[in-house]
C-alpha cells in the first residue's frame, strides 16, 4: 500500500498509480481508503475531480519513501552483499542508449549475474527528480548547472558537442555553415540542448530553425536526408554502424563539452552497486565503441 501511495504521488493520479503498479483503478483507491482508516486521517482531498493528497498527506508520502527504501535495503544489509543482486533502478540519457549504456550492461551482466538492472530512458532533471524521490537508484545523465543538495555526482566521461552536417554541406567554418543552413535544434529540454542554445548566443548565431528533436538517431537521420545541420555530442561509446555524416569541431569559436556522471542520493545504500556501475562504464569508455571486438567482459 505505501508503494501504491508512491505511485499516486509521483503519477499525480490514480489511473496512473494503478499502471505503474499493475493494479487495477478500484485497487488502488481501496487501497487509500484502507490507509486512510487505519490512520485515521485524510491523506487526500477528495472534493476535486482527481483527488489531490492533502498536506499530511504529502507528509506521509516523504516517510513512506524512507520505509519503502528502509524494507528494500534490509535483505542487502543483512546479507552483506552491498545490493549486488536483487534489482536496481537505473535511469539514463537517451543519448547514451545505442553505444555507452548497452556496452556498460553487457559488461555488468557478466560479473555481477545477479543483479537486475531494470532501465529507464528520461532527460536530465526529471531523472535526477526520480533518484531524489527514490523512485530511481541512480541515473547516467549530463551535469546540470546546479545539482540538487542531496544528490552526489560522480563523472565518467565527457563528449565533444560538435557540429553534423551531410556531405553536400560544403566550406569546414562551423559559424558559416550554421548560419547559411536549416538548423535541427536538440531539444531545449534537455541539458545538452541548453548548453547548445547558451553557445549559439555567446558566439552570436543567429540560426533558421527547422526542427527540434530530442533523439540522437532521428537528428542523424534528418541531417543525412539532407533536411538540415545540427550541433549534438559526439558519444563517447560509438556504435559500429554509424551514419557517415561530416563532422565539424567547434574549436574555432570556443570548444564545447557536455559532462556525463551517475548521480545517487547521499543516503544511498546501493553506493557499490553504482560503484561497479562506474566500473563498467570506464571499460565501456576505454575501448570506444559498441559492439567491441571479441569478448565484452
Amino acid at each position: 500500500m505505501l508503494r501504491t501511495l508512491i505511485a499516486v504521488a509521483d503519477k499525480g493520479t490514480f489511473s496512473a498509480a494503478a499502471d505503474a503498479v499493475y493494479v487495477t483503478h478500484a485497487a488502488v483507491s481501496q487501497q487509500m481508503r484502507a490507509l486512510e482508516e487505519e490512520w485515521r486521517v485524510t491523506i487526500f482531498d477528495r472534493s476535486t475531480r482527481s483527488p489531490k493528497l492533502t498536506p499530511i498527506g504529502r507528509a506521509l508520502v516523504a516517510k513512506a519513501r524512507t520505509v519503502v527504501q528502509a524494507y528494500d535495503d534490509m535483505v542487502p544489509s543483512v546479507l552483506g552483499d552491498n545490493g549486488l543482486r536483487g534489482e536496481f533502478g537505473l535511469g539514463s540519457v537517451p543519448t547514451s542508449l545505442t553505444g555507452l549504456v548497452p556496452f556498460m550492461m553487457a559488461v555488468l551482466k557478466a560479473q555481477l549475474p545477479q543483479l537486475h538492472v531494470r532501465l529507464t530512458p528520461g532527460l536530465t532533471i526529471p531523472l535526477m527528480h526520480q533518484v531524489e524521490r527514490n523512485a530511481l537508484d541512480g541515473a547516467l545523465v549530463s551535469k546540470p548547472a546546479v545539482l540538487p543538495k542531496d544528490l552526489l555526482w560522480h563523472p565518467v566521461s565527457k563528449e565533444e558537442l560538435v557540429l553534423i552536417c551531410s556531405s553536400q554541406v560544403d566550406g569546414s567554418d562551423p559559424i558559416v555553415i550554421l548560419k547559411n543552413n536549416p538548423f535541427i535544434r536538440f531539444t531545449r529540454e534537455a541539458v545538452v540542448g541548453s548548453l547548445i542554445e547558451n553557445w549559439l548566443q555567446d558566439s552570436g548565431v543567429v540560426v533558421d530553425d527547422s526542427m527540434e528533436l530530442g533523439g540522437l538517431e532521428a537528428i542523424y537521420s534528418m541531417v543525412q536526408a539532407g533536411l538540415g545541420v545540427s550541433i549534438v555530442p559526439e558519444p563517447c561509446v560509438k556504435v559500429q554502424v554509424h551514419p557517415s555524416l561530416r563532422r565539424i569541431p567547434l574549436s574555432k569559436s570556443g570548444e564545447l563539452y557536455r559532462h556525463l556522471g551517475l548521480v545517487q542520493r547521499k543516503d544511498s545504500t546501493k553506493s557499490q552497486v553504482l560503484q561497479e556501475i562506474g566500473k563498467a562504464i570506464s571499460h565501456a569508455v576505454s575501448i570506444g565503441v559498441f559492439p567491441p571486438p571479441g569478448n565484452v567482459s
